[in-house]
């Protein structure tokens, strides 16, 4: 895909448009015939306001449309405009820095989508965004497909391909296995054919089985601008979800737990009432928080695989002045096996695996401080399903050893599939909560949206 749209040069094979063989020397080439990507990786300036990304390079001018005037108003009230179509409502004058991964996305979105194009590429689109928000995505991806823009849609999230698509082209390691009709297709069809194997169960069978006993008492807390008087606890052994649309302020909370965050509000661990100033003290206090922006926040893309994975943890492997690479070696295989972390070789960069091994080093990373609570935002977040598969067996069996874990993710059947219970937060309030066997998406939308709450209820 970044062939198609000019991020990349080709190294062989041949790019047809109107029967015409073509090659694009830049994503400016592509788009000015009519190709843009809307990338996985968000790729916005982050100083820069909300309506500034959306009309970067393409400002509008003022009364006089020339010179160095420019319609601030009606660029914002253009990109409130864009923003809403995607089912969100962001203040155009946020600077993209304050925003979740989810905000961004769909800023990313609403940027490609402003001006028409011929064959628009969406890579990973939905990854960070809530069922609402994915739907109202699929509904502007109808409305541009029926005004006769072709759509390429690469995506883990099979049963929005089985919705969305007319045909459904599978790779795996690089290589093309089949391409289908979408209506011959089912999600565990296509499961079985980017896996080669049945993927018969994708969260592990689990007893909830966890001590009564809180571990973490959240009381009243608040993150100024995002987070308002949230009070849940987290038990000993159990995994504890959290729902809520983009902007609910679940990550929020979360950066305000762990000392990432300015916050205020009561917080006890194993009883004990702490406050943490930074991730350095909760990591110390045996709390971990690994972030949904993996490749920003999680690891250092340009370094090693074991530059990554002892950085958190490098007192351990320090010795006088300088670092044991001989027991980094041996941390880094062990980690490798533990965490079934896919590399063929052990000196490349992190930057240069798979998202879902990404993940697994990201997790190994933060083992290796032996923590009691682990936090997970968007754990799966553009990972493929053999590897979902993997990452809930990882949780479940941490869960198993007895350490409590948070899950925040926007994948309602994963929290169904792997969480104890579910706390469901709407505008920067914990709306309620959810557990049990019966646990259904409808009781968490009710609850997300306030819309039919009591009936959920």
């Amino acid at each position: 895909m970044k062939i198609l749209a000019g991020n990349e040069r080709q190294t062989g094979g041949e790019i047809r448009i109107d029967g015409k063989p073509v090659s694009f020397s830049s994503p400016a080439a592509a788009e000015a015939r009519g190709i843009v990507l809307v990338h996985q990786e968000i790729l916005l300036a982050p100083d820069l306001t909300v309506a500034q990304n959306i009309y970067l390079g393409r400002e509008l001018g003022g009364k006089r449309g020339r010179g160095l005037l420019v319609d601030d108003r009606s660029m914002r009230e253009g990109a409130r405009r864009a923003i809403r179509d995607l089912g969100a409502e962001i203040d155009p004058d946020a600077v993209v820095a304050t925003l979740s991964i989810a905000q961004r996305q769909l800023v990313q979105i609403a940027r490609v989508l402003l001006v028409p194009h011929r064959l628009v590429i969406f890579d990973e689109p939905t990854a960070s965004l809530t069922p609402f928000e994915t739907e109202a995505l699929l509904k502007v991806i109808r409305d541009i497909r029926a005004k006769g823009v072709a759509v390429l849609y690469i995506s883990h999230r099979l049963p929005e391909v089985k919705e969305i698509a007319d045909r459904v082209t599978i790779l795996r390691d690089g290589k093309l296995v089949s391409s289908h009709l979408a209506s011959s297709l089912q999600p565990a069809d296509m499961a079985r054919l980017m896996v080669g194997r049945d993927v018969a169960k994708l969260y592990p069978d689990r007893a909830s089985r966890y001590d009564s006993a809180a571990i973490l008492e959240v009381e009243n807390f608040s993150v100024p601008g995002f987070v308002r008087n949230a009070s849940f606890c987290l038990n000993r052994g159990e995994i504890l979800g959290f729902a809520g649309l983009v902007g609910a302020g679940r990550t929020e909370l979360m950066e305000g737990i762990v000392g990432l965050r300015p916050a205020k509000g009561e917080l006890r661990h194993d009883g004990r009432l702490v406050h943490f100033n930074n991730a350095h003290d909760s990591q110390q206090a045996g709390i971990v928080y690994l972030s949904e922006d993996r490749k920003g926040k999680g690891l250092l893309l340009s370094k090693d695989l074991g530059t990554n994975l002892t950085l958190a943890s490098l007192d351990r492997f320090v010795r006088g002045l300088q670092i044991d690479r001989n027991r980094e070696r041996v941390a880094l295989d062990e980690a490798i096996r533990a965490f079934d972390i896919r590399t063929g070789r052990k000196d490349i960069l992190a930057g240069q695996l798979s998202g879902g091994n990404q993940q697994k080093l990201l997790l190994a990373k933060m083992m290796m401080l032996t923590p009691s609570i682990i936090i997970i935002d968007e754990p799966t977040r553009g990972i493929d399903v053999g590897t979902k598969e993997q990452i809930y067996q990882f949780i479940a069996n941490l869960a198993d050893e007895g350490k409590s874990i948070i899950v925040v993710s926007s994948e309602m059947p994963e929290l169904i599939g792997i969480c104890d219970r579910i706390v469901v937060m709407r505008e920067g309030q914990i709306a309620g909560e959810v557990s049990g066997a019966g646990m259904t998406e409808h009781e968490i939308v009710a609850l997300a949206t306030g819309v039919g709450a009591n009936e959920a209820a």
